[in-house]
Protein backbone atom coordinates (compact mmCIF):
# COMPACT_ATOMS: atom_id res chain seq x y z
CA UNK A 1 0.00 0.00 0.00
CA UNK A 2 1.41 3.32 -1.09
CA UNK A 3 2.64 5.79 1.91
CA UNK A 4 1.91 9.24 1.57
CA UNK A 5 3.38 12.09 3.25
CA UNK A 6 2.96 16.23 3.75
CA UNK A 7 6.34 18.49 3.82
CA UNK A 8 5.93 21.30 5.27
CA UNK A 9 9.03 23.25 4.21
CA UNK A 10 10.20 21.40 0.91
CA UNK A 11 11.75 24.26 -0.55
CA UNK A 12 14.24 24.11 2.79
CA UNK A 13 17.33 22.09 3.32
CA UNK A 14 15.68 19.50 5.80
CA UNK A 15 12.45 19.63 4.50
CA UNK A 16 13.82 19.10 0.90
CA UNK A 17 15.96 16.70 1.40
CA UNK A 18 13.57 14.35 3.46
CA UNK A 19 11.02 15.06 0.64
CA UNK A 20 13.41 13.59 -2.07
CA UNK A 21 14.54 10.55 -0.08
CA UNK A 22 10.49 10.05 1.13
CA UNK A 23 10.05 9.97 -2.92
CA UNK A 24 12.95 7.58 -3.61
CA UNK A 25 12.07 5.00 -1.34
CA UNK A 26 8.47 5.15 -2.88
CA UNK A 27 6.44 7.30 -0.96
CA UNK A 28 3.84 9.63 -2.56
CA UNK A 29 5.48 13.31 -1.00
CA UNK A 30 3.00 15.91 -1.29
CA UNK A 31 4.18 19.78 -0.49
CA UNK A 32 2.96 22.41 0.67
CA UNK A 33 3.91 25.72 -0.90
CA UNK A 34 2.31 29.48 -1.01
CA UNK A 35 3.58 30.28 -4.71
CA UNK A 36 3.10 27.45 -7.85
CA UNK A 37 5.83 24.93 -7.82
CA UNK A 38 7.08 22.01 -10.06
CA UNK A 39 9.67 19.14 -10.02
CA UNK A 40 11.99 17.20 -7.81
CA UNK A 41 8.92 14.38 -8.31
CA UNK A 42 6.75 16.07 -5.33
CA UNK A 43 2.72 16.91 -5.68
CA UNK A 44 2.69 20.77 -5.11
CA UNK A 45 0.01 22.10 -3.30
CA UNK A 46 -0.63 25.84 -3.18
CA UNK A 47 -0.97 27.06 0.48
CA UNK A 48 0.70 28.41 3.46
CA UNK A 49 1.60 26.63 6.61
CA UNK A 50 0.21 29.60 8.46
CA UNK A 51 -3.69 28.59 7.29
CA UNK A 52 -5.08 26.09 9.20
CA UNK A 53 -7.52 25.12 6.64
CA UNK A 54 -4.33 25.21 3.76
CA UNK A 55 -2.49 22.11 6.26
CA UNK A 56 -5.88 20.48 6.96
CA UNK A 57 -6.86 20.16 3.15
CA UNK A 58 -3.26 19.25 2.23
CA UNK A 59 -3.13 16.30 5.32
CA UNK A 60 -6.08 14.65 3.92
CA UNK A 61 -4.60 11.05 3.79
CA UNK A 62 -0.86 11.03 5.04
CA UNK A 63 0.83 9.07 7.52
CA UNK A 64 3.36 11.53 7.99
CA UNK A 65 3.96 15.22 8.51
CA UNK A 66 7.34 16.17 8.11
CA UNK A 67 7.16 20.01 9.89
CA UNK A 68 10.18 21.71 8.67
CA UNK A 69 8.83 25.30 8.14
CA UNK A 70 10.69 28.28 8.87
CA UNK A 71 9.33 31.76 8.43
CA UNK A 72 11.78 33.59 5.57
CA UNK A 73 14.81 34.59 7.30
CA UNK A 74 13.77 34.32 10.54
CA UNK A 75 11.22 37.15 10.01
CA UNK A 76 8.62 37.35 12.88
CA UNK A 77 9.69 33.78 13.90
CA UNK A 78 8.52 34.31 17.80
CA UNK A 79 5.22 35.22 16.30
CA UNK A 80 4.75 31.93 13.59
CA UNK A 81 6.60 29.31 14.65
CA UNK A 82 3.91 28.14 17.58
CA UNK A 83 1.47 28.58 15.61
CA UNK A 84 2.36 26.90 12.25
CA UNK A 85 2.90 23.99 14.29
CA UNK A 86 -0.44 24.16 15.98
CA UNK A 87 -1.77 23.57 12.42
CA UNK A 88 0.42 20.76 11.62
CA UNK A 89 -1.06 19.06 15.30
CA UNK A 90 -4.74 19.77 14.21
CA UNK A 91 -3.84 18.10 10.69
CA UNK A 92 -1.90 15.26 12.16
CA UNK A 93 -5.14 14.72 14.71
CA UNK A 94 -7.24 14.79 11.57
CA UNK A 95 -5.38 12.56 9.09
CA UNK A 96 -3.89 9.98 12.39
CA UNK A 97 -0.78 11.05 10.65
CA UNK A 98 3.01 10.71 12.72
CA UNK A 99 4.86 14.59 13.20
CA UNK A 100 8.24 14.58 11.94
CA UNK A 101 10.08 17.82 13.55
CA UNK A 102 13.69 18.26 13.03
CA UNK A 103 15.12 19.28 16.23
CA UNK A 104 18.35 21.51 17.37
CA UNK A 105 20.48 22.22 20.46
CA UNK A 106 18.87 25.74 21.32
CA UNK A 107 16.49 23.90 24.40
CA UNK A 108 19.50 23.08 26.07
CA UNK A 109 21.75 25.78 28.40
CA UNK A 110 25.14 25.72 29.70
CA UNK A 111 23.93 23.55 32.47
CA UNK A 112 24.03 20.36 30.92
CA UNK A 113 27.18 20.95 28.43
CA UNK A 114 29.21 19.69 27.08
CA UNK A 115 27.92 16.02 26.51
CA UNK A 116 24.47 16.32 25.94
CA UNK A 117 22.11 13.22 26.88
CA UNK A 118 18.68 12.55 24.71
CA UNK A 119 16.70 12.65 28.17
CA UNK A 120 18.91 15.56 29.47
CA UNK A 121 16.66 19.00 31.11
CA UNK A 122 15.79 21.65 28.99
CA UNK A 123 16.51 24.70 30.53
CA UNK A 124 17.47 27.21 27.62
CA UNK A 125 19.01 30.68 27.93
CA UNK A 126 18.02 32.36 24.23
CA UNK A 127 14.24 33.35 23.42
CA UNK A 128 14.73 31.04 20.22
CA UNK A 129 15.92 27.99 22.85
CA UNK A 130 12.27 28.86 24.70
CA UNK A 131 10.42 29.10 21.39
CA UNK A 132 12.10 25.11 20.67
CA UNK A 133 11.57 23.69 24.55
CA UNK A 134 7.95 25.03 23.82
CA UNK A 135 7.07 23.32 20.21
CA UNK A 136 8.39 19.79 21.89
CA UNK A 137 5.76 20.28 24.91
CA UNK A 138 2.83 21.04 23.20
CA UNK A 139 4.37 17.71 20.63
CA UNK A 140 4.90 15.27 23.44
CA UNK A 141 1.45 16.86 25.15
CA UNK A 142 -1.14 16.48 21.86
CA UNK A 143 -0.88 12.74 22.46
CA UNK A 144 -0.06 12.22 18.70
CA UNK A 145 3.09 9.87 17.00
CA UNK A 146 5.70 12.16 17.07
CA UNK A 147 9.29 12.05 16.39
CA UNK A 148 12.01 14.65 17.00
CA UNK A 149 15.48 13.71 15.33
CA UNK A 150 18.71 16.20 16.87
CA UNK A 151 21.91 17.00 15.73
CA UNK A 152 24.59 19.69 15.27
CA UNK A 153 24.45 22.60 12.55
CA UNK A 154 23.51 21.87 9.33
CA UNK A 155 25.56 21.72 5.96
CA UNK A 156 25.25 20.73 2.62
CA UNK A 157 24.61 21.21 -0.98
CA UNK A 158 21.06 22.29 -0.61
CA UNK A 159 21.71 23.21 3.14
CA UNK A 160 20.18 26.96 2.44
CA UNK A 161 20.62 29.15 5.66
CA UNK A 162 23.10 27.60 7.12
CA UNK A 163 26.31 28.60 9.19
CA UNK A 164 28.81 26.44 6.70
CA UNK A 165 27.64 28.66 4.21
CA UNK A 166 26.88 32.78 6.41
CA UNK A 167 29.62 31.76 8.08
CA UNK A 168 32.77 29.99 6.78
CA UNK A 169 32.84 30.55 3.08
CA UNK A 170 31.25 32.45 0.43
CA UNK A 171 28.41 31.03 -1.62
CA UNK A 172 29.02 31.93 -5.27
CA UNK A 173 32.46 32.09 -4.86
CA UNK A 174 35.86 30.32 -5.47
CA UNK A 175 37.28 29.80 -1.55
CA UNK A 176 40.20 32.12 -0.87
CA UNK A 177 39.58 32.63 2.51
CA UNK A 178 37.75 30.46 5.43
CA UNK A 179 36.24 32.28 8.54
CA UNK A 180 35.90 30.33 12.07
CA UNK A 181 33.06 31.36 14.31
CA UNK A 182 34.53 29.06 17.18
CA UNK A 183 36.90 30.37 19.67
CA UNK A 184 40.40 28.52 19.39
CA UNK A 185 40.31 24.77 20.44
CA UNK A 186 36.42 25.04 21.18
CA UNK A 187 34.97 21.42 19.87
CA UNK A 188 31.70 21.65 17.55
CA UNK A 189 29.03 19.30 16.34
CA UNK A 190 28.08 19.04 12.48
CA UNK A 191 25.19 17.01 10.16
CA UNK A 192 25.67 16.19 6.93
CA UNK A 193 21.96 17.01 5.47
CA UNK A 194 21.76 13.77 3.47
CA UNK A 195 22.80 11.70 6.48
CA UNK A 196 20.33 13.50 8.37
CA UNK A 197 17.48 12.83 6.18
CA UNK A 198 18.65 9.04 6.23
CA UNK A 199 18.74 8.96 9.74
CA UNK A 200 15.23 10.32 9.74
CA UNK A 201 13.34 8.57 6.87
CA UNK A 202 15.07 5.69 8.83
CA UNK A 203 13.17 6.06 11.67
CA UNK A 204 10.23 6.76 10.18
CA UNK A 205 10.54 2.96 8.46
CA UNK A 206 10.92 1.81 11.91
CA UNK A 207 7.81 3.69 13.27
CA UNK A 208 6.44 0.33 14.40
CA UNK A 209 8.93 -0.18 17.35
CA UNK A 210 9.16 3.69 18.48
CA UNK A 211 7.28 4.97 21.63
CA UNK A 212 4.71 7.73 21.01
CA UNK A 213 6.90 10.40 21.51
CA UNK A 214 10.01 9.74 20.42
CA UNK A 215 13.37 12.38 20.64
CA UNK A 216 16.85 10.90 18.88
CA UNK A 217 19.79 12.69 18.47
CA UNK A 218 22.68 12.30 15.84
CA UNK A 219 26.58 12.47 16.19
CA UNK A 220 27.16 14.14 12.68
CA UNK A 221 30.89 15.08 12.89
CA UNK A 222 32.47 16.10 15.63
CA UNK A 223 35.16 18.34 15.25
CA UNK A 224 37.26 18.52 18.53
CA UNK A 225 39.24 21.21 18.25
CA UNK A 226 37.21 23.54 15.87
CA UNK A 227 39.97 23.02 13.07
CA UNK A 228 38.53 19.80 11.45
CA UNK A 229 35.64 21.68 9.15
CA UNK A 230 37.66 24.19 8.39
CA UNK A 231 40.81 21.97 7.21
CA UNK A 232 38.76 20.12 5.51
CA UNK A 233 37.58 22.77 3.19
CA UNK A 234 41.18 23.48 2.81
CA UNK A 235 41.80 20.52 1.53
CA UNK A 236 39.06 19.87 -0.73
CA UNK A 237 39.94 23.24 -2.78
CA UNK A 238 43.25 22.30 -3.02
CA UNK A 239 45.02 24.71 -0.61
CA UNK A 240 45.97 22.92 2.50
CA UNK A 241 48.09 25.71 3.85
CA UNK A 242 44.94 28.00 3.73
CA UNK A 243 43.86 28.65 7.71
CA UNK A 244 40.86 30.16 9.18
CA UNK A 245 40.39 33.75 10.58
CA UNK A 246 38.61 34.59 13.12
CA UNK A 247 34.78 35.02 12.06
CA UNK A 248 33.35 38.69 12.37
CA UNK A 249 31.35 38.88 15.30
CA UNK A 250 31.56 42.49 15.74
CA UNK A 251 29.50 42.77 12.31
CA UNK A 252 26.72 40.53 13.86
CA UNK A 253 26.28 43.22 16.88
CA UNK A 254 26.74 46.02 14.64
CA UNK A 255 24.16 44.81 11.81
CA UNK A 256 21.78 43.08 14.20
CA UNK A 257 19.31 46.17 15.02
CA UNK A 258 19.08 46.17 10.90
CA UNK A 259 19.04 42.98 9.68
CA UNK A 260 17.28 39.98 10.93
CA UNK A 261 19.23 37.23 10.18
CA UNK A 262 22.46 38.72 11.98
CA UNK A 263 20.63 39.21 15.40
CA UNK A 264 19.74 35.42 15.15
CA UNK A 265 23.28 34.38 14.71
CA UNK A 266 24.31 36.72 17.55
CA UNK A 267 22.22 34.87 19.95
CA UNK A 268 23.49 31.68 19.08
CA UNK A 269 27.12 32.86 19.59
CA UNK A 270 27.33 31.31 23.30
CA UNK A 271 27.19 27.67 20.74
CA UNK A 272 30.45 28.73 19.73
CA UNK A 273 32.37 29.38 22.96
CA UNK A 274 32.43 25.99 24.84
CA UNK A 275 31.99 22.88 23.26
CA UNK A 276 28.41 21.52 22.72
CA UNK A 277 27.64 17.35 21.84
CA UNK A 278 24.86 15.76 21.38
CA UNK A 279 25.12 11.57 22.49
CA UNK A 280 23.57 9.27 19.90
CA UNK A 281 23.12 5.78 22.29
CA UNK A 282 19.47 5.73 21.77
CA UNK A 283 19.29 6.44 18.51
CA UNK A 284 21.99 3.52 18.19
CA UNK A 285 19.94 1.52 20.04
CA UNK A 286 17.35 1.63 17.46
CA UNK A 287 18.93 1.55 14.21
CA UNK A 288 22.43 -0.35 15.45
CA UNK A 289 24.38 2.51 13.18
CA UNK A 290 24.09 6.12 12.24
CA UNK A 291 24.70 7.28 8.18
CA UNK A 292 27.90 8.68 8.09
CA UNK A 293 29.12 10.21 4.48
CA UNK A 294 33.12 10.85 5.08
CA UNK A 295 33.75 14.76 6.41
CA UNK A 296 36.10 15.40 2.77
CA UNK A 297 33.01 13.77 0.35
CA UNK A 298 30.63 16.18 2.69
CA UNK A 299 32.51 19.16 2.27
CA UNK A 300 32.64 18.97 -1.35
CA UNK A 301 29.33 17.68 -2.28
CA UNK A 302 28.86 21.11 -0.20
CA UNK A 303 30.49 23.59 -1.74
CA UNK A 304 29.85 22.28 -5.21
CA UNK A 305 26.16 22.91 -4.26
CA UNK A 306 26.98 26.34 -3.07
CA UNK A 307 29.01 27.32 -6.20
CA UNK A 308 32.70 27.16 -4.58
CA UNK A 309 33.69 24.13 -6.19
CA UNK A 310 32.80 23.31 -10.37
CA UNK A 311 30.78 20.10 -10.16
CA UNK A 312 33.19 16.93 -10.51
CA UNK A 313 30.76 14.68 -10.85
CA UNK A 314 30.07 13.91 -6.73
CA UNK A 315 26.60 14.97 -7.07
CA UNK A 316 24.97 12.71 -9.96
CA UNK A 317 26.02 9.98 -7.91
CA UNK A 318 22.40 8.57 -6.42
CA UNK A 319 22.21 6.34 -3.72
CA UNK A 320 20.62 2.83 -3.93
CA UNK A 321 17.88 2.22 -1.28
CA UNK A 322 19.59 1.30 2.61
CA UNK A 323 23.03 3.30 1.55
CA UNK A 324 24.15 4.93 4.20
CA UNK A 325 25.53 8.13 3.61
CA UNK A 326 24.91 8.89 -0.18
CA UNK A 327 22.18 11.78 -1.07
CA UNK A 328 18.86 10.18 -2.18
Amino acid sequence: MEQTALVLGATGGVGGEVARLLVARGWRVKALHRGQRRGDGLDWIVGDAMNRDDVLRAAHGVQLIVHAVNPPGYRNWGKLVLPMLDNTIAAARASGARILLPGTVYNYGPDVFPFIAEDAPQRPVTRKGAIRVEMERRLKDCGLPVLIVRCGDFFGPRAGNSWFAQGLVKPGKPVTSISNPGAPGIGHQWAYLPDVAETMVRLVERGDVLPVFARYAMQGYWDADGLQMTGAIARVVGKPELRAGAFPWWLTTVAAPFVTVFRELREMRYLWRQPVRLSNARLLAVLGSEPHTPLDEAVQRTLEGLGCLPCSGLQAIRSAPGQPGLPG
